[in-house]
């Protein structure tokens, strides 16, 4: 299974970081990690995201049917939220499999879809006001908090609460990583 990782605008080492400090797991079985290469301001373009995608796995209505009800997942940072859920709607409307969408410290992007969604924030404070923009059930929020790049170049390092908005808002668990949830999430939808 896909999972396309939209990063923000950073450093790419930092994309590597994550990739190396979550992604092991994951990769380990079966997925197929895809980056979005560009860096800077295109990180926020849904076309050129989209572009990325059809080059990579060829555009759903062109794919076989087999092809085609193969899900992918997105899994996007920063900036790279605003360009990944137009790509992953867009993508959706073009025929495409999106079995979910991750965010990782999209604050204040509005997120909406026909796919599970979640958030994962570096703070208390990052999660709550993004909630009114959308989210889904099985979210996360570092607690402590801890400074937004952190959430992206050191994953397993970061602690916080899993919650779930379904159940009053409350801790499903505490203290684990942010790389241990995402974990979870990725292995629930390989699942399927």
């Amino acid at each position: 299974m896909p999972i396309i990782i939209c990063p923000g605008i950073h450093a790419p080492e930092l994309t590597n970081s994550f990739i190396q400090g979550c992604l092991n797991q994951a990769s380990e079985k079966s997925v197929d990690i895809l980056v979005y290469p560009e860096q800077g301001y295109l990180t926020l373009s849904t076309l050129h995201i989209l572009h990325f995608l059809c080059d990579r796995l060829g555009a759903p209505s062109d794919r076989p049917r087999n092809k085609l009800e193969s899900p992918v997942i997105f899994l996007c940072f920063s900036a790279g939220v605003i360009g990944g859920i137009g790509a992953a709607t867009a993508w959706q409307l073009l025929g495409g499999h999106v079995q979910a969408f991750i965010a990782i410290d999209g604050w204040g992007v509005p997120l909406a879809g026909n796919f599970p969604i979640h958030r994962l924030s570096h703070d208390h404070y990052t999660h709550w006001t993004s909630a009114y923009l959308g989210m889904g059930e099985n979210n996360f929020y570092a607690d402590p908090a801890v400074d937004h790049l952190s959430m992206w170049h050191s994953p397993q390092s970061v602690q916080g609460k899993w919650v779930n908005p379904s159940v009053n808002f409350s801790p499903i668990k505490n203290y684990l990583t942010a790389s241990e949830f995402l974990n979870f999430l990725l292995e629930r939808y390989n699942r399927k």
